[in-house]
């Protein structure tokens, strides 16, 4: 069985609430989450928010579209994201994904998913961000249930805490890590949304994309970003994981 747990919270410092931020009518997540549904690969798709008081609303909207979710620590997301595993018996391969990523392209992941599958008895661990050469937003983490339980277990510093695959990343003596490339890197081009430029960015990429296909690939948004290069100019300036790289120097 083949489990996306997608983490979400409204707690951002950059742009609060950026997950529920609508866009043609829709809250990112909830389109994003639409698209997942186009997945080959996927059995079930769940939410890992946090019980702060705030995120009521993720879970109003779980509840609505019929998404099971769990709510626990704000801060350690590797024990929310494990619980979220665990009591929804996600025991075998497990997708990581984050909510502010509502152009998810469900081919990746998919492509991601098989990779694994097909090298499971080589590495623990798969994604397309180690290096990365998709473009920010497409990211994709694909591992088992028993190495995301490992990393639980032995994990104890709390940048190693905060984030749910820093530990495994970091410690490629205990865990066998795999990585998949794109055809060319296009590690600097930002599809996903930290910022309120990302958030311009990505509202009208939706907008040009959506009416003609609700499940538009990745390709067409690189055909359309070649066609208008000036929409990349919006968010240009920011650099890829600029807030992960901040909590690690805390």
């Amino acid at each position: 069985m083949v489990t996306a747990i997608i983490q979400a919270r409204l707690g951002s410092t950059r742009l609060p609430g950026k997950v529920l931020k609508e866009i043609l009518g829709k809250p990112m997540l909830e389109l994003m989450i639409n698209r997942l549904k186009q997945s080959k690969t996927i059995d079930k798709i769940l939410i890992a928010t946090t019980d702060n008081l705030e995120d009521e609303k993720i879970a109003g909207l779980a509840e609505k579209i019929g998404i099971d979710f769990y709510r626990g620590s704000e801060t350690d997301v590797l024990d929310r994201y494990y619980q979220t595993a665990k009591k929804f018996k996600a025991n075998d391969i497990v997708i990581r994904l984050t909510g502010d990523c509502p152009l998810i392209d469900s081919g990746v992941v998919d492509l991601v998913v098989d990779f694994f599958k097909k090298n499971r008895k080589k590495f623990d661990y798969v994604s397309n961000v180690r290096p990365p050469t998709f473009p920010d937003g497409i990211d994709t983490e694909v591992f088992s249930f028993e190495t995301l339980e490992k990393a639980w277990r032995l994990a104890k510093l709390p940048s190693e805490r905060e984030h749910v695959t820093a530990f495994i990343a970091d410690h490629p003596e205990i865990f066998r890590i795999g990585n998949l490339k794109y055809n060319k890197d296009l590690s600097d081009m930002r599809l996903t949304v930290d910022n309120e430029e990302d958030f311009i960015l990505i509202k009208k990429i939706f907008r040009l994309l959506y009416k003609k296909n609700k499940d538009f690939k990745l390709e067409d948004v690189l055909n359309l970003l070649e066609g208008r290069p000036e929409l990349l100019l919006i968010n240009r300036h920011i650099k890829r994981n600029e807030g992960y790289s901040k909590s690690l120097k805390k």
